[in-house]
């Protein structure tokens, strides 16, 4: 097995996994940029001008927290949380969206594009956008839209467009076809800047070294808090760029990690979005992964409660850790992610996003199986966006206090 810093290849793979699969006439664009990505990302300005926007405006280091109270009422291992939610506008996202931004500056692009499914890329994008001084254009479902409504307001706030996609089941794959078409036809003028680990080379490689700020703070924190490594690391994984993000800071030491995928409620397909564990080989949004699909090949239906893990694809680099066995993948039902929402709500003040709550499942689940020991979640953001979805949908989670 290789280590993850001399991957991918010059061609973007990880394994057999990644690579750029572009229409010719993108292929100008995308060379442009892994070039421009290549000059920047060693050049002391910009690495300072980063880490200068990490800290001032980002907030930036996040810390980590001994969730004490979670843990002793579970029973079991000890609980401690990565907290990406402390982040300015609240979740990891801004990691590598300030990043896009200083790329897309650099090479003198006036307007970025994105697609967003929970919202908080799109907010991300959109900040980065305000501080940039660039136009910011963001595409998201219209079942998104209505679900994530306080985001999409935030969005507006800050001066981005937002595009409604009506195609489709109009969450987020369909945000992804709707943006790259976006950018297809303004390449000259704009950057589509990704929101995970996905679609084509340098984007899974390029938002992995942004992100991988938090595994790098999530190790020296740990082990001056305890002496010594967590037993296991977990993350949720739609994209997983949140996931790569921590996983990276642990990948060389002799640490369990886990990988946590939306069940949804059910096995078949259309409900659930839980790709390592049920996808096969393909190829989507112009990468190749594991990927849920139809008969045919095309990208099947997915479903979670979380707007932000429903992606039929994942991670190139997710594929090749699964591959390899460095990194175990498992799943978390809609039930189960829900419990722990209210869970670390009641018993720690902490309301986390309901992504990063089907991380919080797998620990508390865990933490049990393995009766002591340490165990390191990524909680990647807060849950303010889906207080609207929650109420509606969940009620106010009496049961579990």
């Amino acid at each position: 097995m290789q280590k993850s810093s001399q991957l991918p290849d010059k061609e973007g793979f990880f394994g057999k996994y990644g690579g750029k699969f572009l229409p010719p006439q993108l292929e100008a664009a995308f060379t442009e940029i892994i070039e421009a990505y290549g000059r920047i990302s060693r050049d002391a300005s910009f690495i300072n001008e980063l880490r200068y926007i990490r800290k001032h405006f980002q907030g930036r280091p996040t810390p980590v927290y001994h969730a004490k109270k979670l843990s002793e009422k579970n029973g079991g291992a000890q609980i401690y949380l990565k907290r990406e939610d402390l982040n300015h506008t609240g979740a990891h996202k801004i990691n590598h969206c300030m990043g896009e931004g200083l790329l897309a500056r650099f090479m003198g692009k006036k307007k970025i594009i994105a697609e967003t499914g929970a919202g908080q890329h799109g907010v991300a994008l959109a900040t980065a956008a305000a501080y940039f001084g660039l136009e910011c254009e963001v595409h998201m479902g219209e079942v998104d839209i209505v679900k994530q409504a306080p985001n999409v307001s935030r969005m507006k706030l800050l001066g981005a467009k937002v595009i409604p996609v009506t195609h489709g089941l109009k969450t987020l794959k369909e945000a992804v076809d709707s943006a790259f078409e976006a950018y297809l036809a303004d390449y000259q003028n704009s950057i589509y800047c990704i929101g995970s680990v996905v679609g084509p080379h340098p984007f899974p490689m390029m938002v992995r070294d942004f992100q991988a700020i938090v595994g790098v703070e999530a190790r020296e924190q740990f082990v001056e808090m305890t002496g010594e490594l967590p037993d296991a690391i977990c993350a949720c994984v739609g994209g997983g760029s949140n996931a790569m993000g921590i996983f990276t800071g642990f990948l060389d030491d002799p640490c369990n990690i886990y990988g946590v995928e939306p069940l949804g409620v059910g096995t078949k397909i259309g409900e659930h979005a839980a790709t390592m564990t049920y996808g096969t080989e393909g190829i989507i949004h112009a990468f190749r992964c594991y990927l849920l699909q139809n008969e045919d090949g095309s990208p099947a239906p997915v479903y979670s409660c979380a707007s932000g893990l429903d992606y039929p694809g994942v991670g190139p680099e997710h594929c090749y850790l699964k591959d390899t066995g460095r990194v175990e993948y498992v799943t978390c039902s809609d039930e189960e992610c829900k419990h722990a929402f209210f869970k670390l709500s009641r018993q720690e003040g902490i309301i986390p996003a309901i992504e990063s709550s089907h991380a919080v499942a797998f620990a508390l689940k865990k933490a049990r199986e393995m009766g002591s020991g340490t165990i390191l979640v990524n909680l990647s953001g807060r849950g303010d966006k889906d207080l609207d979805y929650v109420l509606e949908h969940w009620g106010t989670g009496e049961e579990d206090a």
